[in-house]
């Protein structure tokens, strides 16, 4: 089992940056696909940005490309999560989430989360 815990969310203002990262339990964090999701009061949770095990794919949502990056650094067990750029509608509650099987944006498919960050982006 998992367990992710989310930092670094806060207020910013339009075209600031925040790096949010999120931490996880357990010796196999090499061996899970990560990702960041998002969700919006009123709104479904959305993919942002996806990993790979090994960090060699990644995938983004297209209103992130360009702006959002996503890494990982597996010897200190941590997926961050590089927002620049911001904009009002990036306003959010941000999820890490992991999956031994899954790479792919389908939050439904992820199998272990953490309780969220909240992201404040004023205009």
């Amino acid at each position: 089992q998992v367990q992710l815990v989310e930092s670094g969310g806060g207020l910013v203002q339009a075209g600031g940056s925040l790096r949010l990262s999120c931490a996880a339990s357990g010796r196999t964090f090499s061996s899970y696909n990560m990702g960041w999701f998002r969700q919006a009061p009123g709104n479904e949770r959305d993919s942002v940005a996806v990993i790979s095990s090994s960090g060699g794919s990644t995938d983004y949502a297209h209103s992130v490309k360009g702006r959002f990056t996503i890494s990982r650094d597996n010897a200190k067990n941590t997926v961050y999560l590089q927002m620049n750029s911001l904009k009002p509608e990036d306003t959010a509650v941000y999820y890490c989430a992991a999956s031994l099987a899954y790479y792919g944006s389908n939050w439904r498919s992820m199998t272990y989360w953490g309780k969220g960050t909240l992201v404040t982006v004023s205009s």
